[in-house]
């Protein structure tokens, strides 16, 4: 029901997950990510633990691959699951249950994962990596993460059509109190064929000076041009 990208950033420091679906609010239930520790995305029949008890993991110096198989392998649901993990080396792994519904699975590479079930077939992942390899490194982490969430929807994206998206990025003192330097959650039923400059939902980086009463954000508008009809930054 639901495709996504879990990444780090090129220069090593920020983390993040975009994600797609059919589902409503899929901001809620699919992305995690810590400043400097990793990201991850539990989707399908998403089991929710996947989030704090991945992080934890990952946190503790485990690599994602080991995270994702003991996350796996302590869930007697696991066949219903799907995930994706990086960890804060760059290393990704990806997992897809046996009774995901068609078409499932995911591929990884350097600093990222890409997943997704209930798809129209395997080029929506094709071309959501394909999208993701292309894009300069160079490039702000959530512009990388949108251009494969578009190309996956191009690609034909969910199968049974669009409700909602999400986009966390983090990156250590990054953002005010905590890393956080993008987080929006949209919901729309044509949602998300061309995401690209719609100004609702935009990135904002806050940076600190010496004083803490002197703080700068600037916001982006470079994100998404979907036709919304309600967009929601910030919330699930």
């Amino acid at each position: 029901m639901t495709f996504s990208i879990v990444a780090r950033g090129a220069d090593g420091t920020s983390f993040g997950v975009v994600v797609a679906s059919k589902f409503l609010a899929v901001g809620a239930a699919v992305p995690a990510a810590e400043a400097g520790v990793g990201a991850i995305a539990t989707q399908a029949h998403a089991n929710l633990a996947y989030r704090s008890e991945g992080l934890a993991q990952l946190r503790s110096g485990r690599s994602a691959q080991l995270t994702l198989d003991t996350l796996v392998a302590t869930d007697d649901k696991r066949e219903s699951r799907q995930a994706g993990v990086v960890d804060a080396a760059g290393a990704a792994a990806t997992f897809t249950g046996s009774e995901c519904n068609p078409w499932a699975g995911g591929v990884t590479g350097d600093g990222y994962a890409v997943q997704g079930n209930i798809l129209v077939g395997p080029e929506v992942v094709a071309a959501m990596e394909q999208a993701w390899l292309g894009s300069g490194p160079d490039e702000p982490l959530a512009r990388r993460l949108l251009a494969g969430l578009t190309a996956g929807d191009d690609a034909g994206g969910d199968r049974r059509g669009r409700q909602s998206a999400a986009l966390l990025v983090v990156r250590l003192e990054g953002g005010y109190g905590g890393g956080v330097t993008s987080s929006s959650t949209c919901a729309s039923t044509t949602m998300p064929r061309r995401l690209r400059n719609w100004p609702g939902c935009s990135t904002c980086t806050i940076s600190t000076s010496a004083s803490p009463t002197r703080t700068r954000c600037s916001t982006s508008r470079a994100i998404w041009r979907p036709r919304f009809e309600r967009c929601w930054p910030g919330a699930a």
